[in-house]
Order: structure tokens, then C-alpha cells, then sequence
């Protein structure tokens, strides 16, 4: 049915809470991809051992390149891309698949419903690292943990028709090692001509919370908010606010916004000009910036 692209990064406890989810809660057969960036933590062997597909780089190449790498070897119409420390609750697969029935065409991007212990879109405590992670607990209460379908975006987990990737170019790796990529696919697919960007809340996912950010403390990570500012004259914020007419976060928590639908081209009203100066003032910083750096 689908294909499900996870990169990795020294990740092999949690990436085995992954798949074995995948493996355990899924109702139809989906092809598996793993990117196994340097995997000194034998995850390369794991990942053999399991006859799971895969991609290598000895070193780590960052996040979009893994997926982009991995997702050449997608074989289904769908491409559904993960983090490596994401539990995939039960009915997952089926809420997607007949959401895509319904949709009736290629042009969708959608996303879970995201369960954490502090944040964010349902606050629920089943453990924060894999030795304290209680499945039974989580599973025992899935069913009221209630949400509702969102609009706009929360990233990862996400599915995107493979036609729709291909055209697009997946990831852009200017985005490497990874921050600021998800926002800028999401404007690459409305510049697409998409316009579904919807949350479902029965495809929930408990998430351990960016895993390989927080116990590698030494990750060199990127400015993506910078490089989309650059890049699209807006910011991610601006983006999410005015065109994918998503939630906010609010003491860590996201508060989301029902779903009503397609979106369409953005108000221009005082709250959109308004927010528009302070993304020119903001590039304008920048650019000053940077020429004040190239004379001296």
C-alpha cells in the first residue's frame, strides 16, 4: 500500500519501537525503506537481519538527503515519511486509506495526529525514553484519547502521492541536516497546486519528541527558518499562519484548528500585510547582514 521511508541516525532502540509498530498495528502490507545514516550502533546489522530495504551512508548525509535516497526505492503510489522514534497506534493505516479513497485525487498532503508526554497535539505521559515506554498503557487508553481532523500541517508522519514527490523533488537538500525541510515541501506542494493539507485524528502517532536532537548534543543543525526566508521571502510562521491556515503553539502545547476544507489563496487583510513587513524586515536583516560580512 504504502511506502514508509525512515531515515535513522544511531537510533536503534527507538527505531525497533517503530517498526515494530508498524510491523504489529498495520492492517494491509506496506513496503519499509530505512536510511541507515553511519549506523555504528548496529543498525545496519538490525536492519539486515530483519530483510528490511534499505539505503547506507557511511557518514550522516542529514535528513533530507536519507529520504530523498530512500525514497527512490519506493515501488507503491504512496510515500509516507517518519521519523525513527514514532509508535504508530493501531488503525493507522486504515484511517489514511480510506481517507485517500475519499479524496478522489493525487493532490493531498496528510498528516498525524501527534501524542507526546508534554506536548504536542495530545499531552499524554506513556514514557519518554524506550526503557520507560509503556505500550499497554498507551494502548489501554487509546481509545479516549479523543482529536479531531485539523487543518494544516504537523509534518512528520506525513503521506504524499508519489507522483506528487516525484514532481515536487521531495526534500530540498538545501535544508540539510534537516530543519526548516518540512515547511518548505509544504509550500513546494502548494506551489504544486495542493490544497488538502489536512491532520487526521484517528492516524495517531505517540512521538518521543526529536530524539536524535536532544541525547546528541554535538548535532550541527541548520537555520531552516533563515534558508526559507531566503529562499521564499516569507517566514515558516508566515507560511503556516496565512497559507496552510494552521494551529499555534502555546505553552508547548499545539492548539489546531478544525479542518473545513481545501484551502485557498491567502486573506489580505491588515493581519496578513502586517505579518508580510515583518517578514521583508526581517529578509531585509539579512541581506544587510550579509553584505556588511562580504566588505570586511
Amino acid at each position: 500500500m504504502f511506502s514508509i521511508i525512515i531515515p535513522t541516525y544511531n537510533n536503534l532502540e527507538y527505531l525497533k519501537i517503530t517498526l515494530n509498530s508498524i510491523f504489529k498495528n498495520s492492517n494491509f502490507k506496506h513496503d519499509i525503506i530505512v536510511h541507515i545514516n553511519e549506523g555504528i550502533d548496529s543498525s545496519l546489522d538490525y536492519i539486515k537481519s530483519k530483510n528490511i530495504e534499505f539505503t547506507y551512508s557511511k557518514k550522516n548525509i542529514g535528513l533530507c538527503s536519507a529520504v530523498n535516497k530512500a525514497a527512490k526505492k519506493s515501488k507503491t503510489d504512496y510515500v509516507l515519511y517518519s521519523h525513527d522514534d514514532m509508535y504508530f497506534c493501531p488503525g493507522w493505516d486504515i484511517c489514511l486509506i480510506n481517507e485517500v479513497k475519499q479524496l478522489k485525487t493525487e493532490k493531498f498532503y496528510l498528516s498525524a495526529s501527534m501524542i507526546e508526554q508534554r506536548s504536542g497535539h495530545i499531552q499524554f505521559d506513556a514514557g519518554d525514553t524506550f526503557n520507560n515506554f509503556d505500550e499497554n498503557k498507551l494502548l489501554s487508553n487509546l481509545d479516549n484519547i479523543k482529536y479531531f481532523d485539523f487543518q494544516g500541517s504537523h509534518w512528520a508522519p506525513h503521506l504524499i502521492h508519489k507522483k506528487i514527490w516525484d514532481e515536487v523533488g521531495g526534500f530540498s537538500e538545501e535544508f540539510n541536516p534537516g530543519m526548516g525541510s518540512d515547511p518548505d515541501l509544504n509550500m513546494k506542494l502548494w506551489q504544486n497546486g495542493v490544497r488538502i493539507f489536512k491532520g487526521l485524528s484517528n492516524f495517531k502517532v505517540y512521538h518521543f519528541g526529536s530524539i536524535s536532537l536532544r541525547k546528541k548534543k554535538d548535532l550541527i543543525v541548520n537555520n531552516g527558518s533563515k534558508t526559507f526566508l531566503k529562499k521564499w521571502k516569507i517566514t515558516p510562521k508566515f507560511f503556516t499562519k496565512h497559507y496552510l491556515r494552521g494551529g499555534t503553539f502555546k505553552n508547548n502545547k499545539i492548539i489546531s484548528i478544525n479542518y473545513n476544507g481545501p484551502v485557498d489563496e491567502p486573506i489580505k487583510n491588515f493581519s496578513y500585510f502586517f505579518d508580510l513587513i515583518k517578514c521583508k524586515i526581517k529578509l531585509l536583516q539579512i541581506l544587510l547582514s550579509k553584505k556588511k560580512s562580504t566588505k570586511y
